[in-house]
């Protein structure tokens, strides 16, 4: 049952603040359930309960962890239909959507799980020591990562659970052993709810420390600057806006203890199609290209909105086949009408711009908070002289850039600011000598795609979800898979420490059998 109230240290709060509802864009609507804004006592409330909590959960054990991720997995799961209808009625995405990304909620928990349960993330070294070495003795050092403290999660318009309330951040902070402050979005707050009754109830069922959870819901932006701001929060994650990420960074770091900002922000993720690919199958890259470009009406963080091409006769029938295969694609409804409105003042902006004509136009549309693409054209030259045309247009929309030359196309690379993705599409036999453009692409995107599309984010070790500036604020991390826990983190070493008083991580004997660099050779044998 949605109540509309906070969760602090799984327990509903009893706030009588301002209150607010989400919106169902389907219907144009409010939704019945009315929340109430999270105090700041509360927030003081929520981040104290979390720093004590924090005593007792940075030495839980990995299989109590993956004991909490879990229950938590089961506890959304047992939630059933109610997750499923709340999310597409907040959200407006179709029911298939829902339980797609709750599978893949489920699955990042269970996949921590079975990595804390492991222990071998927290990467132990070992380098014993040498009394008798000259001209001075060689200490004992041990190292290994210990969890932060306090994490304050932001959840995301855009996925409403994979990158919300239990989403990557949350479960990879449980990992490391960080108690989670969520800041609920306020187009899902319902679903967040939910979610988090889910979390409380595993919480006590695993008979962690209530603190270590806690969900606050705010219409506006007070709570998260107060989260951010206050002095218990050690680290925060963000997904969504480069606006909304670069004002938490500035605000962390202007703190009398700066604390570290993981956000994953804005991205139009470049795609190169070279010739040799076009002459091969334009017809089936347009196809592909259009799908891609409206998939999810074009929410996506990894949505391609820039397609890059030299002027030819294949990149010419790219074009000609993409207008084709946007006329079969229907307008699809966006999550809220704000985001709606900042659509249309996007592509209205683009559209604006010197040199731009239109490749697909957007078609009238009837129903409220539905979105039609749009795909415009510019040359390499306009583009280059023109800043306004780099800037994401968040939706179905795409802008194909028509470069004069390959010296063209590799100086449009290098003037982008950093990305989430890059895709060349070409032959193998082409790429072979595109060794120029390959190197370009890498300094300027945290995942490089050969012959795909930048939508579909697989969760597993080798994915990478980041990326330079301002795709990210940290390119040395990723926000998906097993690794994203290392954000949690910081390295810790001990110095010449009685073997009984070290973390069993660290311990001669090895109890836990994990794999160890000991005296830089890797094994799970004691010592």
């Amino acid at each position: 049952m949605i109540t509309g109230k906070s969760y602090i240290a799984s327990e509903p709060s009893s706030s009588t603040g301002n209150t607010f509802k989400t919106f169902d864009p389907q219907k144009n609507a409010d939704n019945p359930w009315v929340f109430t804004e999270a105090t700041q006592a509360e927030v003081d409330e929520a981040v104290n309960k979390a720093t004590e909590a924090f005593e007792s959960f940075r030495s839980s054990t990995g299989a109590q962890r993956a004991a909490l991720l879990n229950a938590i997995a089961d506890q959304i799961m047992n939630l059933g239909d109610t997750l499923i209808d709340t999310y597409c009625a907040e959200s407006g995405l179709p029911a298939g959507r829902a339980q797609g990304e709750r599978g893949r909620t489920v699955f990042q928990l269970r996949t921590f799980a079975d990595l804390v349960a492991d222990g071998s993330w927290v990467e132990a070294n070992i380098d014993t020591g040498d009394p008798d070495r000259t001209p001075a003795p060689k200490p004992d050092l041990r190292k290994m990562n210990i969890p932060l403290g306090p994490v304050a999660v932001f959840g995301a318009s855009n996925f409403p659970l994979a990158y919300s309330t239990a989403g990557g951040d949350t479960a990879a902070a449980f990992a490391a052993g960080c108690p989670v402050i969520v800041k609920s979005h306020p187009m899902h707050a319902g679903t967040g709810e939910l979610v988090a009754q889910a979390i409380s109830t595993a919480v006590n069922q695993v008979g962690m420390h209530p603190g270590i959870f806690s969900n606050l819901n705010s219409s506006g932006i007070e709570v998260g600057t107060q989260l951010v701001s206050h002095p218990g929060i050690k680290a925060v994650g963000f997904t969504g806006s480069i606006k909304g990420g670069r004002a938490l960074y500035d605000l962390a770091a202007a703190r009398e203890e700066p604390i570290p900002v993981f956000a994953e922000m804005g991205s139009i993720n470049p795609v190169v199609a070279l010739p040799s690919a076009l002459s091969e199958d334009a017809l089936g890259w347009a196809q592909k290209y259009a799908g891609s470009i409206n998939l999810g009406t074009g929410q996506f963080c990894t949505n391609p909105g820039l397609i890059l091409g030299i002027v030819s006769e294949e990149f010419e029938a790219f074009e000609h086949h993409l207008q084709q295969a946007f006329e079969d694609i229907a307008p699809q409804c966006m999550l809220h009408p704000k985001i709606k409105q900042a659509f249309d003042h996007g592509k209205q902006q683009a559209d604006a711009q010197a040199g731009t004509t239109t490749v697909v136009a957007e078609a009238a549309v009837d129903t409220a908070n539905y979105a039609s693409p749009m795909v415009l054209r510019v040359s390499g030259a306009e583009f280059l002289a023109n800043d306004k045309l780099h800037h994401e247009v968040f939706g179905p929309y795409s802008l194909l850039v028509s470069c004069a030359s390959k010296e063209e196309l590799l100086a449009i690379i290098k003037n982008l600011e950093g990305q989430l993705t890059g895709t060349i599409l070409a032959t193998q036999k082409d790429l072979n000598g595109q060794q120029d453009l390959v190197n370009a692409m890498q300094n300027r995107v945290g995942r490089l795609i050969f012959n795909g599309v930048p939508t579909g984010v697989e969760v597993c070790p080798s994915m990478l979800h980041g990326g330079p500036y301002p795709a990210s604020t940290d390119s040395r991390f990723s926000a998906v898979g097993i690794h994203s826990i290392k954000r949690w983190v910081r390295p810790f070493s001990f110095q010449d420490w009685p073997d009984a008083q070290l973390p069993q991580e660290l311990q001669n004997a090895n109890p836990l059998g994990i794999h160890r660099l000991v005296n830089n050779k890797w094994t799970t044998d004691g010592l």
